[in-house]
């Protein structure tokens, strides 16, 4: 398993191969991290996921939501959602990726998780609603997470630190052979918000 730190000015593709993954680290200061957390926690809509397994519906910790362009049906783990209009802060932070990761994108998830004990299991962006292949941006901040990549056949995996106010680039094959999670650790007590700028098909 490897573990890279993060290179700002020229971001080099951390999977091996069969995709392509930037890490453009530290975006924005401490202050401007630190403000975007403080609202973002204040004025997303926020809701708990909710996924169909087995015919039953339950119901996690963390929170979501989701943004857009127009009202964009979106469906994961089984469950339909409608996207909200952008606010202007989530146009910002969208515009800044966008010219970050050179890569535009039409939708945005968003992620709270409250401490270390939520995370994500192992799974892929690769919904029927989502760009084949398309580029994924994801923004971190609050609490800083250990992000895993394990390849689908062999293996594989990959770690890095996702640091307060950092952007991520997914793009290429990535989805289609990799899968990714953020593991659970007891040793984190703040939250972090994670957005996932992307690209529905309609």
């Amino acid at each position: 398993m490897m573990l890279f730190p993060a290179d700002i000015a020229n971001p080099h593709n951390i999977l091996p191969y069969d995709g392509t993954v930037l890490y453009f680290g530290k975006v924005f200061s401490e202050e401007e991290s630190n403000t975007f957390l403080r609202s973002l926690l204040q004025n997303i809509a926020w809701q708990n996921d909710q996924a169909r397994i087995f015919g039953k519906v339950l119901t996690t910790k963390r929170k979501v939501a989701w943004y857009g362009d127009q009202p964009f049906e979106y469906t994961y783990s089984n469950i339909n959602k409608y996207a909200l209009t952008w606010t202007k802060e989530l146009l910002t932070l969208k515009h800044i990726v966008e010219r970050t990761t050179n890569a535009t994108y039409n939708s945005c998830l968003l992620n709270l998780y409250h401490n270390g004990a939520e995370g994500m299991g192992w799974h892929s962006d690769n919904e029927k609603d989502l760009q084949k292949d398309g580029a994924i941006g994801s923004v971190s901040f609050g609490a800083e997470r250990k992000f895993f990549f394990k390849h689908k056949i062999s293996g594989e995996r990959v770690s890095l630190i996702l640091e307060h106010g950092s952007i991520l680039l997914m793009a290429g094959t990535t989805q289609t052979h990799w899968l990714h999670r953020l593991p659970p650790t007891t040793t984190i007590t703040q939250p972090r918000v994670n957005l996932t700028f992307r690209t529905i098909v309609t």
